[in-house]
């Protein structure tokens, strides 16, 4: 039976809208002939074109993930490919002759990683397991571009014109050595985004970028790439100790002073961090905040898109009071939208500028979220009730796919947690929390 054809005006909210489809379907633009939106079961959103070549052979090809590109970005390389087939090109014809002429060279390190950069952009690369199946969920996009950066900034310089299949484990280990002394590390410089990036070395970064080049090594050996034990097996790392800081009672009062003094400069930043502080919610969660996924009546966030996939929320009285507060800016959907109005606002120096302000240099928006979680276990709730109420992966099938919206015990255990911070932030209570949490993450 021949799919249907799918046919609308593509817009940014109109790719935002679509999450998952019941097959395999193509939304094609009414504006640009030939140009369309791949919608996958799982949720995998691509934009791609279709066009007939010199050989009136129909085509398609993909251009990229509709989480890493926007949608006007998609629409003008569209426009660049479908011109060139206009004047007797084929584009995906150029591509498999590209990857071929690279593929009879032995494949350099550089080269393997852009493969798997560009095919977990596409929403090809798994990443996190999907709890109670077997099953993993696409690399979220802010994790592949923090991927991204490590590839440029510490695998490609230091080893990226090696042969992939010589790499040895003593290739590795002096790479794991060289980025812990900071031979990569450079002064902050201006990037493409927004801010400028900062490389920095250190045995932590050293150790999260060989764990990237072990995951790309088992990516390209299943494909026949590259054959043998992983070279990333076995290396010598430094344990480094997890960072605990918590805030006292007389920092969050400090900070709560701060946040009423900038609230008429800084109005967007001061709610984004009463909201950080009253939901225990990290930083890109809060600042990508979409109406849609608020629900006030089930007292909850229905977040489509987190750290560790979909996650429902319980939201305190005090959370729900700065939301309600808070006025609708623009028609983007965002809670704290950017001035263009087509992506969320990026706050994190004007965040960070508030702790700056409270006297708390060495704290920053995620030292909220371990303050939020260390106080709901002072104040007698147990790990899991506390794991819940910030959102720590589901242990379970039960927890992954039968929980709609938190009970009344969980949302009470929210607002209980919320108050006692709600008061240290107005300098209401003496008391001092102090960390009692053995993990090594929040």
């Amino acid at each position: 039976m021949a799919k249907p054809t799918l046919t609308a005006k593509l817009t940014q909210s109109f790719v935002d809208g679509i999450r998952a489809a019941e097959t395999d379907c193509v939304w094609w633009d009414s504006e640009l002939t030939g140009f369309g939106l791949r919608v996958l079961p799982s949720g995998v959103r691509s934009y791609l074109i279709k066009y007939r070549n010199a050989d009136r052979k129909s085509r398609q090809l993909v251009i990229g993930s509709a989480d890493a590109l926007k949608l006007f970005q998609a629409r003008d390389k569209a426009r660049e490919l479908l011109a060139s087939v206009a004047l007797g090109g084929d584009p995906l014809a150029d591509r498999q002759a590209k990857r071929q002429a690279v593929e009879e060279k032995p494949l350099t390190v550089a080269a393997i990683c852009r493969d798997y950069l560009e095919k977990a952009q596409a929403g090809q690369v798994g990443g996190r397991k999907i709890p109670g199946t077997s099953k993993v969920r696409p690399k979220a996009a802010s994790t592949v571009a923090i991927d991204v950066g490590r590839v440029e900034r510490h695998i490609v310089p230091l080893i990226g014109a090696r042969a992939m299949a010589s790499l040895r484990q003593t290739d590795i280990q002096k790479l794991y050595d060289d980025i812990a002394e900071g031979r990569t590390a450079t002064k902050p410089t201006k990037t493409k985004a927004r801010g400028r990036a900062v490389v920095s070395g250190g045995h932590g970064t050293a150790a999260r970028v060989i764990e990237l080049l072990g995951g790309i090594w088992s990516w390209a050996k299943k494909r026949g790439v590259v054959e043998g034990e992983s070279p990333v097996r076995g290396i010598t790392k430094m344990g480094v100790q997890a960072k605990q800081r918590v805030l006292s009672s007389d920092e969050l009062r400090r900070l709560g002073a701060v946040i009423n003094e900038k609230r008429r400069d800084l109005p967007m930043a001061c709610a984004a961090v009463e909201l950080l502080a009253f939901s225990g919610c990290r930083r890109e969660e809060v600042v990508a905040l979409r109406w849609s996924e608020i629900d006030a009546d089930g007292r909850c966030l229905r977040l489509e898109d987190t750290k560790t996939g979909r996650s429902v929320r319980p939201l305190s009285q005090a959370a729900l009071g700065v939301l309600k507060a808070w006025p609708r800016l623009g028609e983007s959907g965002f809670v704290f939208p950017a001035r263009n109005g087509q992506r969320s606002a990026d706050l994190k120096k004007s965040i960070a500028s508030i702790f700056d302000a409270a006297g708390l240099r060495d704290a920053r928006s995620h030292d909220l979220r371990r303050t939020f979680a260390t106080a709901a276990a002072g104040l007698e709730y147990s790990d899991a009730v506390v794991g819940m109420l910030i959102g720590h992966r589901a242990r379970g099938v039960t927890e992954a796919h039968y929980i709609r919206r938190p009970d009344a015990v969980l949302v009470a255990a929210a607002d209980a947690t919320a108050e006692f911070i709600r008061k240290s932030l107005a300098g209401q209570t003496a008391e001092v929390i102090t960390a009692r949490f053995g993990e090594a993450a929040v």
